[in-house]
């Protein structure tokens, strides 16, 4: 039976067939909340098919890092969520005989070419919108095991996510077709509903003043103003006790709810394309509990994305695959620290103020904010009044005495005009004797430490070219 992609299954078929004559496998994976699930996927489908295997995840999969893996003694590597734009250095430990590598990515593939490689850009499908990292090995999980493994389509989902593939309101493209099969098995509802984060586990109030994508006066950053608003529609705030979630609304008072809001955002005067963002598409988990973080795909992501980014990505790994109880309740610690120093970091620069180019936008946070999250922070931070929308953001932060890490953002609008960040981090970071890569709207790198300012220099030339 064929697969959920038609475009990509003689290569899932390839790869697949590759995994089931292996002796046992070394699954290498990024430490997002794509790679996580990427991870879970590949390791769910290994056991199913009795394929030994070990796990191993990486910050960047880097020459060192590269070579590490080679010395495991493992004939076949399974890279997920990353390894296309590596594939330089990948083929150079292949042709010495180190490993065999099969490789489920959606970046920018690198020149080298190798057999067993699945990514939707060599079908023609964009990697930073159509199909994630999570997406792409699902469609090799489906090779691997058919039908059994249409439950592993909501892991999938949960990394596009977490990707960010749903930026324009819902998943498009290849992600769609995974959505369907997800449905399809029963792991997965799909419904319209108001597009603010924390609709299962926030309270009610904390919903709405949280809601900073779409900021709207005298309610967004405002306890008093989002209980005051609750207030006069006579939405009873606490029951039993406890304060009522989006979750616990009946549909008549969601849609109370839902309307006075969109009415108050256009009395207070917001675009009216940014009140079109009030509204999207909610992926809804239905095997989960509802009222939890796992019940809603992005609730989820931001779970999965506080525990590897903290060297803990063993804790996301478990709950991916269904661990609970106290694996559970440690990723939650582990998120409420990651939302702690997402406010810290998103103050800082708020604070701290970022430099303007010519065509980019700049910051150093140095050692104030953790080199994992410091993409995350810029991303947030290009949606607040504390940067310029017009072009994208470049961030740094210490990586370690010798090196820095960066992450760039963009926009949709910016990628439509001729951006692609993905270019620009590895032209970039390679001209000064490092690398980098990701997509056209997201990507990062690593420089040697003090090259910041010829990094943004070169940087901002690049962005200028690409935006003609």
């Amino acid at each position: 039976m064929g697969g959920p992609i038609p475009a990509l299954d003689a290569r899932a078929r390839s790869c697949a067939e590759r995994l089931a004559r292996a002796e046992r496998v070394l699954l290498a994976s990024h430490i997002d909340a794509d790679g996580l699930t990427s991870a879970a996927i590949a390791a769910e489908a290994l056991d199913r098919a009795d394929i030994p295997f070990e796990t191993v995840f990486e910050k960047q999969l880097d020459p060192d890092a590269i070579a590490g893996i080679a010395e495991r003694d493992f004939s076949t590597v399974l890279f997920t969520d990353f390894g296309s734009g590596q594939l330089d250095d990948i083929a150079d430990h292949a042709a010495a005989g180190a490993f065999t590598p099969v490789i489920a990515d959606h970046h920018q593939p690198a020149d080298a070419g190798t057999e067993f490689h699945l990514n939707p850009l060599l079908e023609g499908l964009n990697g930073a919108t159509e199909l994630s990292g999570a997406g792409t090995t699902y469609v090799l999980a489906r090779a691997l095991g058919d039908e059994a493994n249409r439950d592993l389509a909501a892991l999938a989902v949960v990394g596009a996510v977490g990707d960010m593939q749903d930026s324009s309101g819902e998943l498009v493209g290849a992600n769609r077709e995974v959505v369907a099969e997800g449905v399809a098995a029963g792991v997965l509802a799909e419904t319209t509903d108001l597009a603010l984060y924390g609709k299962q586990s926030r309270p009610l109030p904390k919903l709405l003043e949280y809601a900073n994508d779409v900021r709207i006066p005298g309610i967004s950053g405002s306890e008093r103003g989002a209980i005051g608003f609750l207030s006069d529609l006579d939405i009873e705030l606490e029951r039993d006790g406890e304060w009522q979630r989006w979750v616990d609304l009946t549909t008549d008072e969601r849609q109370t709810v839902a309307s006075a809001l969109l009415q108050r955002a256009v009395a207070r005067g917001v675009p009216a394309s940014r009140i079109d963002d009030l509204v999207g598409t909610t992926y809804t988990l239905t095997n989960e509990a509802e009222g939890t973080e796992l019940r809603d795909a992005s609730e989820f992501s931001t779970l999965l994305n506080a525990t590897a980014r903290y060297d803990r990505a063993d804790v996301g790994l478990a709950v991916c695959r269904g661990d609970r109880d106290d694996t559970l309740d440690e990723a939650r610690t582990l998120l409420t620290n990651h939302r702690k120093n997402l406010a810290t970091g998103l103050d800082w620069v708020k604070r701290e103020g970022v430099t303007q180019g010519e065509h980019v936008q700049w910051f150093d946070a140095g050692e104030a904010i953790r080199e994992t999250i410091v993409g995350i922070i810029a991303g947030m931070a290009l949606g607040t009044d504390a940067l310029r929308g017009d072009r994208p953001v470049i961030a740094f932060a210490a990586k370690s005495d010798t090196e820095s890490k960066v992450s760039a953002r963009g926009t949709h609008r910016l990628v439509r005009s001729g951006l692609d960040l993905s270019a620009v981090m590895g032209e970039v970071a390679r001209a000064l004797g490092g690398d980098g890569g990701g997509h056209d709207v997201a990507a990062g790198a690593t420089i040697p430490s003090g090259q910041e300012e010829k990094f943004v220099e070169r940087a901002d030339a690049v962005v200028a070219d690409q935006l003609g």
